[in-house]
């Protein structure tokens, strides 16, 4: 068996997990976030972080180990500027995703308390869900770089 070819089909395979299933979830909670329907969002806003926990997080860990073992195998050196470069984009998009963790939960549970108290949303909800949305494009924008050095390897220095 071709340990390297495994390694690599998982690499990619986690990385199209890690970004489809942030670009999904944020494309599901920012639209029903804009029809104002609480019970709507408090579905959505619950599955976004099942989506999280069950999908995101494996990916996030798969990664970085993945990649290095990759790495090393190729003969690649982390002194490489792509290789830097994409390691600080990957630390760019988990310091924005760590935050919008906690906030989906947060808002998650202000909306499951608007549904259960029949209620609306409050203006705390939607401070974090703009800080939410602040958050998830720098983190896209960052995986996007990722994915470009992953692919070309340019040399910058």
């Amino acid at each position: 068996m071709n340990y390297y070819l495994l390694i690599k089909t998982l690499h990619i395979v986690s990385s199209v997990v890690l970004v489809g299933t942030g670009f999904g979830s944020a494309f599901y909670l920012y639209f029903v976030n804009r029809s104002k329907n609480v019970i709507a969002i408090a579905e959505v806003s619950r599955l976004v972080v099942l989506a999280d926990w069950c999908f995101t997080t494996p990916a996030v860990i798969i990664q970085p180990l993945s990649g290095l073992f990759l790495l090393h195998q190729s003969g690649w050196d982390l002194g490489n500027s792509w290789v830097q470069i994409s390691i600080i984009f990957y630390a760019i998009a988990g310091i924005c995703w760590l935050p919008v963790l906690w906030l989906q939960i947060q808002m998650r549970a202000m909306a499951v308390c608007a549904v259960a108290n029949q209620t609306s949303l409050d203006e705390r909800y939607w401070q974090f869900a703009k800080y939410w949305e602040w958050l998830g494009y720098p983190a896209f924008i960052a995986m996007l770089g990722t994915y470009y050095l992953m692919v070309y390897k340019p040399k910058f220095f």
